[in-house]
């Protein structure tokens, strides 16, 4: 399974960000939305649409967090960065940092894509892709868009 890891739009999808992430098996939006037209952009290229709401997000756009099982993992989606996960979750994705984050710490993973709309610390805007395989690999890269 082939999933397309997006935060931290901020009102911007570049059309070539869209058209790569179409191909995606699903779409995992990580807060920072700030436009209706942007989710309703989202939906429109075709994948299922999984979205969590930011700090700049309305409440009514989307739960605070999800939790999601592929092939057996666990995967926790929040905004920003979190204190605790669920105990069930051995992956933590979040935004909130428009920068890319690939770390283990105490046996979770916090894998954030960066930002399309405002990337932050020198770092170029970007998505990521999470690829979960049957035979229990997860593999994890992150994408520049500029």
């Amino acid at each position: 399974m082939r999933i397309a890891v997006l935060a931290d739009t901020h009102n911007r999808l570049p059309p070539a960000v869209g058209a790569a992430v179409a191909v995606a098996d699903e779409i995992w939006h990580l807060g920072d939305i700030c436009s209706p037209a942007i989710l309703a952009e989202l939906r429109r290229l075709g994948p299922p649409l999984h979205v969590i709401r930011g700090n700049c997000d309305p409440a009514s756009i989307a739960p605070a967090s999800l939790c999601l099982e592929r092939a057996g993992h666990h995967f926790y989606l929040i905004h920003e960065p979190p204190l605790a996960v669920p105990a069930a979750a051995r992956f933590a994705l979040h935004g909130h940092t428009h920068v890319p984050r690939d770390e283990t710490i105490e046996g979770v993973r916090y894998l954030n894509p960066g930002s399309i709309g405002k990337p932050n610390h020198g770092a170029p805007a970007s998505f990521a892709w999470l690829d979960v395989g049957d035979d229990g690999g997860v593999h994890w890269s992150v994408v520049p868009t500029a």
